[in-house]
């Protein structure tokens, strides 16, 4: 049980213990007598205890109400005890007397507590605050003079203060009862448990007070009397309301909640039980019956015409507060709705210890769409999305819009629910959006951060920060996907993920974001191909090996060589994926090739920054094992124009791939900065000279002598030199006397299929079957392949 519970349950159990003794008259009437007054008095001073308890842990407007509810209880409490002293002294006590002045202190107390508990009310709401007030109290006056007060008035007799203290008491505990409903039926939820235990407090002392003076007024109330069992159970009350309001959240809401429907109907309650209290008591009055009842049908209809104009305007208030807290293209939460929320949530959190999670996800590439295809079909794509976000979450979810493309999803429940909400968002991206007739498929950076109860003290705001750290973490990854927080991710700069474009054409951009779409799409279902260029021995002109060359087979814009689209592969960060694809393709193909007898060595680009990865030199090498190929059948070529970050690094990833038999080379050659620095640093097998490097060599004397330059430095230092991009006979000739040893390009044949390579090399053809080459099974290319995979 809750300590809540427990409270209630040991309260009940007081108060029924209390209300035993005094219905059964255990001991006679001087000991009920002394349990009423001695148990009254107790259970006053510990709901004053309680009530500073609560006015110590509060703040601001809360801490003031409780202090004046324990100021009107202390009063009360002091009342008690100079009634103690009157029963103990005279045989009845007097009425009125000093203790009435400790008694009346209490509605004084209680009725400004339960002015300050609300909170944040607009002028306007003041205004109708006092107005119901004045219509409940009226109304309520009107029912207790018929059944109280008119009885005390007609037996009043001459004693004119201790008649204004009659009607006094039932006086001041309606104004408490009209404070505390309405107060009560505009409480936010998180205080309206406390405030609804007070307010039943107060009702149960009304009673009590009522009876008093009742029994006083016919001069037959005596302590121990039934009704002190009604200001028992509202000391209680007050004693566990004080109690509960300590565990409860002190944060206001944000967002004002709408009138409740109680809010609205409440003051017209009373004043229909007056009129059914009043009508049959006074319609019998010579005269006043036909007025009775005309102002009955009036006030009827004016109050039926009135639940019409606060319906319709009910209906009013709800429409544009929801249109204030939804977003205006979507129909999501907007971001102050969705704040509302995860507060709610948090808080939630820490009381019971429940889990919340909070998904960040934004549309990658977005502004491309807006500045391609314009804001109508941006706008268009935004909805789409939210649509599929609506799809993916449950009911109890919260899905919002709190940016231009970015959106949020609040989840709560077990972490394992809330991470499979956030997978089926990211796989319910992978199919294209229909735009303007056209298909675009955008993926989704997606950010997932979870308070568990391992963690009851995270806020609101560090929860969302975290998932959008995540999200940016994984926007930082190119790739896209789920990324859940960690401690150790960095907070990326947006403007860093922006794809520039150099076109101001506008159909130019469209294109660019559709290409992109369509490329994430083939590097994740492995539609990309791998083509083959054959390397030569210039001494023997037979094939001793093959550069591994990636293709892209368009559905409609046929083979796309690598120029079409590594700049964007390179840009978005798809080049490990791209890489594995080919690495993945090349080995399947040689360990074909090997089955037959007819296998070479197979070159493959790898991607750079792979090399920093301790782990490639391990991982390659179980591929290689997989599919029972040599260490010596494969070559690493690392791209000469992108500098290596971390020299030191790459140098112990190319040894241990050495050490395992496998051929490093340098790709490109002469086309960057460094290459003498990775020739004296690195551990480098074979030196391939870039196609750009060498054309010149036919017309340029000192192109000529850099070259002879750069093949003599490569025999000192023990390394084999590949020229690419050889077109020409004269090209191949100038570099045979120059010692370099392989060479490849259109002149010998250009990169063809796996099964045209395998046909190669059965038939054994080499540079010498001329030009023929060309015509092996190659399919034509929009672009000559002059670039080359990573």
């Amino acid at each position: 049980m809750t300590k809540a519970a427990w409270m209630g349950v040991g309260a009940v159990a007081v108060g029924a213990l209390f209300a035993l003794s005094l219905m059964q008259q255990w001991g006679g009437y001087p000991t009920s007598s002394a349990v009423a007054e001695f148990g009254l008095l107790t259970l006053a001073l510990f709901a004053c205890a309680c009530s500073a308890l609560a006015a110590w842990t509060a703040r601001d407007r809360q801490r003031r109400a409780w202090i004046c509810l324990a100021v009107g209880l202390a009063g009360w409490a002091v009342g008690e005890v100079l009634w103690i002293v009157y029963s103990r002294v005279h045989d009845q006590p007097p009425f009125p007397s000093l203790a009435d002045l400790g008694y009346l202190l209490f509605p004084i107390g209680a009725g400004l507590a339960m002015v300050l508990f609300p909170a944040g009310y607009s002028r306007h709401s003041r205004t109708r605050f006092v107005l119901d007030g004045v219509i409940v109290a009226g109304a309520l006056f009107e029912i207790c003079w018929v059944f109280v007060l008119r009885p005390v008035y007609n037996m009043g007799g001459t004693d004119v203060v201790e008649l204004a203290l009659s009607l006094t008491y039932p006086l001041a505990d309606i104004a408490i009862i009209t404070v505390a409903l309405l107060v009560l039926t505009r409480a936010r939820t998180g205080r309206r448990q406390t405030l609804a235990l007070l307010t039943a407090g107060v009702l149960m002392m009304a009673v009590s007070d009522t009876a008093f003076v009742y029994l006083t007024a016919h001069g037959i109330y005596r302590s121990g009397y039934l009704s002190d069992i009604g200001w028992a159970a509202a000391f209680l009350t007050f004693s566990v309301a004080a109690l509960i309001s300590r565990s409860a959240p002190q944060t206001e809401v944000v967002v004002p909640p709408l009138p409740s429907p109680l809010t609205t109907w409440m003051p017209y309650i009373p004043i229909t039980i007056a009129a059914l209290v009043c009508i049959p008591t006074y319609l019998p009055t010579p005269g006043l019956g036909p007025i009775f009842l005309s102002s009955a049908l009036l006030m009827g209809a004016v109050m039926a015409r009135q639940f019409v104009v606060v319906r319709q305007n009910q209906q009013l208030l709800k429409m544009v507060a929801d249109q204030a807290m939804r977003d205006t293209l979507t129909g999501l939460a907007n971001r102050d709705l969705f704040n509302d929320r995860l507060m709610h949530a948090v808080q939630v959190h820490e009381n019971d210890n429940q889990s919340v999670a909070v998904l960040s996800m934004d549309l990658d590439d977005f502004k491309l769409v807006n500045d391609s295809l314009g804001h109508p079909a941006g706008d268009a794509l935004l909805v789409q999305a939210a649509e599929r976000l609506l799809g993916c979450v449950r009911t109890s979810d919260t899905v919002a819009r709190v940016g231009g493309d970015e959106f949020a999803v609040l989840m709560e429940g077990l972490p394992e629910l809330c991470r499979l909400v956030a997978h089926r968002v990211v796989a319910a991206f992978e199919e294209p959006f229909v735009i303007d007739g056209q298909q675009l498929l955008m993926r989704p950076s997606v950010g997932l951060a979870v308070a568990s109860a391992a963690n009851p003290d995270l806020s609101a705001d560090m929860l969302l920060k975290q998932a959008d750290v995540a999200m940016y973490s994984a926007k930082r990854s190119k790739s896209g996907g789920l990324h859940t927080y960690t401690p150790d991710m960095a907070l990326a700069d947006p403007h860093e993920f922006e794809l520039p474009t150099d076109s101001s054409e506008k159909s130019e951009r469209g294109a660019a974001v559709r290409l992109l779409g369509e490329l994430r799409h083939a590097v994740d279902h492995g539609d990309l191909t791998v083509y083959y260029q054959p390397k030569f021995d210039l001494r023997t002109g037979d094939v001793v090996g093959v550069e591994a060359l990636v293709r892209w087979p368009h559905p409609k814009r046929g083979m796309l060589g690598p120029s079409h689209f590594l700049p964007l592969v390179r840009k978005r960060g798809l080049m490990r994926a791209v890489t594995d694809i080919v690495l993945t393709q090349a080995l399947d193909d040689a360990a074909e090739w090997h089955s037959i007898g007819i296998g070479v060595p197979i070159a493959v680009n790898v991607f750079a920054p792979s090399l920093g990865d301790l782990d490639l030199p391990t991982h390659i090498a179980s591929e290689l094992a997989a599919r029972n190929l040599s260490p010596e059948d494969l070559t690493i070529e690392i791209t000469e124009d992108f500098l290596l970050d971390n020299i030191d690094r790459t140098r112990s990833v190319l040894e241990r791939l050495r050490q395992r038999g496998i051929r490093i080379a340098i790709d490109d050659f002469g086309s960057g900065y460094s290459a003498l620095r990775y020739l004296r640093e690195l551990a480098i097998d074979e030196v391939k000279l870039d196609r750009h490097f060498i054309a010149p060599i036919r017309a340029d004397a000192r192109a000529a002598a850099v070259v002879r330059g750069v093949v003599d430095l490569a025999h000192v230092l023990g390394v084999t030199t590949v020229a690419e991009g050889v077109e020409n006979v004269e090209t191949a000739e100038r570099l045979r006397e120059f010692g370099c040893e392989v060479v490849q390009g259109f002149y010998y044949s250009p990169p063809v299929s796996a099964a045209a390579m395998m046909n190669m090399l059965a038939s054994g053809r080499t540079n010498r079957a001329s030009r023929l080459g060309l015509q092996l099974d190659a399919k034509p290319l929009q672009a000559p392949a002059v670039a080359r995979s990573s």
